[in-house]
């Protein structure tokens, strides 16, 4: 069951023992008991309702009913490359890390690098805050078997099915790559200046200026097949500087994405294709914010609109899912 709660709701859920995937506002998170949970802030979600923002009910994701067991586990910068020594030979791991922290950038850059870390499913998201009170509210993480937040650890909860079940991870992006310039950066971060467009060296956010570039739109690479998006989060001509809401690698080629004329009908039609059923869905804010997804549905796909997606590696303007296939 995925589904809007009340807080008596959730707890009754919680002192039964149920293993839950919760999201919501801080101080509703903060009055829950202890138990076989894990969380992170977030007022934002898809609802059977479509999109809303809410800081009285809770998010409530439930465990498929034959997952065998769980393992629950905060991770630090030091301690996040290992995350994979901790997952079970049959299972999945869903993972929340705070936004802005260090274990954010770290994540971001290096995930790709974990050891064996696309040979079990890894889903999750980026827990965030009220867009209004992003200055003064720090995003968290709660470890539900603890009763303890954080705002620099990421929370993992590890599953384990039973050997007829296989899990797998995959994700929905409507942007593609457009037709136009070819871009390139020399370092990794979540921040650059000079790039090399169709090989010659330029100043990203005076070009992004003069092409008139609508920020809204990510870049786009094919990150071996698939298509990754790295959002704009602002672009600085004072500074001469753009800074991203994920890294940029300098392996890859990236591309402005083409506009797209009508985010909810183009989602919807790739739903339609796929005929999917997720145990687990999380989409981007930035979807909510740029599709104007407030009271309005993506399909029947339900979850938390958050500060960024996880499927292995961080991902922007994009909805990750997890299904289970029987054997």
């Amino acid at each position: 069951m995925k589904k809007l709660l009340s807080i008596e709701e959730v707890t009754s859920k919680i002192l039964d023992g149920e293993r839950l995937i919760l999201a919501a506002d801080e101080k509703l998170l903060d009055l829950l008991p202890k138990g076989n949970w894990i969380g992170g802030t977030i007022p934002y979600f898809m609802s059977d309702d479509g999109g809303v923002f809410t800081k009285e009910k809770i998010y409530t994701d439930e465990l498929p009913a034959y997952a065998i067991d769980t393992i629950i586990k905060f991770y630090d910068t030091t301690s996040i490359a290992g995350i994979t020594s901790d997952e079970f030979d049959n299972g999945y791991t869903m993972l929340i890390i705070p936004a802005f922290s260090q274990l954010h950038t770290d994540f971001a850059e290096n995930s790709h690098k974990y050891k064996d870390i696309f040979n079990h499913p890894l889903i999750g998201w980026i827990s965030g805050t009220d867009l209004s009170s992003m200055e003064y509210t720090s995003p968290k993480t709660y470890n539900g078997s603890l009763g303890e937040k954080s705002d620099s650890k990421a929370v993992a909860m590890h599953i384990k099915l039973p050997n007829n079940k296989i899990p797998s991870v995959d994700m929905i992006n409507i942007f593609k790559q457009g037709e136009e310039d070819s871009i390139r950066f020399s370092t990794t971060g979540f921040n650059a200046s000079e790039c090399l467009i169709n090989g010659q060296k330029v100043n990203l956010a005076e070009y992004l200026t003069e092409k008139k570039i609508d920020s809204k739109l990510p870049l786009v690479a094919n990150y071996y097949g698939a298509m990754v998006n790295t959002s704009i989060q602002n672009i600085d001509l004072e500074k001469k500087r753009v800074s991203f809401f994920a890294p940029v690698f300098p392996e890859l080629e990236y591309r402005i994405a083409t506009p797209i004329e009508d985010y909810i009908s183009e989602f919807n039609d790739i739903i339609d294709q796929l005929n999917i059923k997720p145990v687990h869905t999380c989409n981007c804010i930035l979807n909510y914010l740029y599709a104007g997804l407030q009271g309005k549905k993506t399909a029947s796909l339900t979850g938390p609109m958050t500060f960024g997606e996880i499927a292995y590696q961080l991902l922007n303007q994009t909805l990750v899912y997890l299904t289970i296939e029987e054997i």
